[in-house]
């Protein structure tokens, strides 16, 4: 007898507590395995194929491509066992290495951190001839699941009823939007601006009509609406400065040259220029904290996990290197290219964009100068670079056209004072001017 087993969207980590289904990878009626992934959501931080911990038939899908789910909605249904007669000789082979057909936990989000060899998807010509059985016994479980209605309120997230009592709404008297009348979030929002709503109605009507005219509404969410959250925090909380130099940057490029000539990887100027910051960093630790609000403490970091900024289809993404202190440009430049291609290919984890303590920021690629960047909460300084463009500059007692950069260092001023932002800057700077200073620390 199949068991129907209900599949929750489980917490990705980093906090995250929504995420927006972009794609289903799977349809009802479709054989699963076991961590095959079954849909494609978009968080505030990453896209992630989330894989199911159940292997049988899709019985039922909750929510369509655009729809946003909470931490803990339902995503799928599976009858497991359904397709064990069918399959007997993969059964067999499942029997064999010892998993058989009860659920094991999600890899990743359950307790079991065994991993076995992943089972391939099963589409034998078989499975195409038993399809009408599978398809047939599939709808038997489906008609438990409109049975919560019937008794309490089908509301699933706690974050929808805690909403609802906040704003005063009647669960009850709602009729949900949801697969089989579940009552999401949208639904109790919708409630709430209509008990808001001011009273001469047709006023009301005739303005929106007119705005969505005149202009379009791009919804803030996803990569946008995290990263509208996390600066708009920045600038609540953090009391930052911003201080500036022009910088000689002639002796950095053609040290690259001579690095690049001797063949291996390419060193990127992004590696040299996030070396520097390593070690100026190691000068100034001051620069590589955080503020603990609750404690009233500032937190000097051991390591330094630098983070760049990135601009992608999907909006900026700060990727972050982890360990920069340890890596050399050759290394740095690898990792720099690596973390670029899963940004631009939207493959990022939300591990690779989080736990950063210092970011660079490489506005030059826009053919800008300068700039006065807003810290990437909850860092406390961020180094901005500009484009190096050829400029008039006194050299040796000369007037000579060099390649000149603008530095600029954006610092929270809770953790230290200009001085020390100005001796990082400087230290900077210098190094950039004679890439051998950086000897002394290497």
């Amino acid at each position: 007898m199949p068991q129907v087993m209900e599949f929750k969207l489980p917490d990705l980590g980093e906090g995250l507590t929504e995420a927006e289904i972009v794609r289903w990878l799977v349809a009802v009626g479709d054989v699963v395995a076991i961590d095959q992934p079954v849909v494609e959501v978009e968080t505030a931080k990453a896209m992630v194929e989330v894989p199911c911990p159940y292997g049988g038939v899709v019985t039922a899908r909750f929510g369509e491509e655009g729809t946003e789910l909470p931490v803990g909605a339902p995503l799928i249904t599976v009858a497991v066992g359904a397709v064990s007669l069918p399959e007997a000789p993969a059964a067999q082979a499942a029997e064999a290495e010892g998993t058989g057909s009860v659920p094991r936990p999600l890899i990743g989000y359950g307790e079991d951190h065994s991993r076995p060899a992943r089972r391939r998807r099963v589409r034998p010509v078989t499975a195409a001839v038993s399809a009408p059985p599978v398809a047939a016994p599939a709808p038997a479980p489906v008609p438990a699941v409109p049975v919560a209605p019937a008794g309490p309120v089908p509301v699933i997230s706690p974050l929808v009823r805690k909403l609802a009592k906040d704003g005063g709404v009647d669960l009850r008297a709602l009729q949900g939007s949801g697969p089989e009348g579940l009552i999401l979030r949208a639904d109790v929002e919708a409630a709430l601006a209509a008990l808001r709503a001011p009273e001469p109605a047709p006023v009301a009507a005739v303005a929106p009509t007119a705005v969505s005219a005149q202009g379009e509404r791009i919804p803030l969410k996803g990569v946008r609406g995290a990263v509208a959250e996390k600066l708009s925090r920045s600038r609540r909380e953090i009391p930052d400065a911003t201080c500036w130099v022009d910088a000689d940057a002639t002796e950095l490029m053609a040290a690259r040259a001579a690095m690049n000539a001797v063949g291996g990887s390419k060193i990127s100027v992004l590696a040299l220029l996030a070396r520097i910051c390593t070690a100026a960093l190691a000068r100034y630790p001051e620069l590589n904290s955080t503020v603990d609000l609750a404690a009233k403490e500032i937190v000097r970091l051991p390591s330094v996990h630098l983070g760049f900024a990135a601009q992608t289809e999907r909006g900026l993404v700060v990727p972050v290197v982890r360990d920069a202190q340890h890596r050399n440009p050759e290394s740095l430049s690898a990792e720099f290219a690596r973390l670029t291609e899963l940004a631009r290919a939207g493959k990022l984890a939300p591990a690779d964009l989080t736990g950063g303590t210092f970011t660079l920021n490489n506005y030059g690629v826009f053919g800008v100068d300068g700039s006065t960047p807003i810290i990437n909460h909850p860092e406390a300084a961020m180094l901005g670079v500009g484009r190096i463009i050829d400029k008039p500059w006194v050299h040796e007692g000369q007037l000579a056209v060099r390649k000149v950069v603008q530095l600029s260092l954006t610092f929270d001023h809770r953790v230290c004072d200009g001085g020390t932002a100005g001796g990082f800057l400087r230290h900077v700077a210098d190094c950039v001017e004679s890439p051998a200073v950086l000897l002394r620390s290497l």
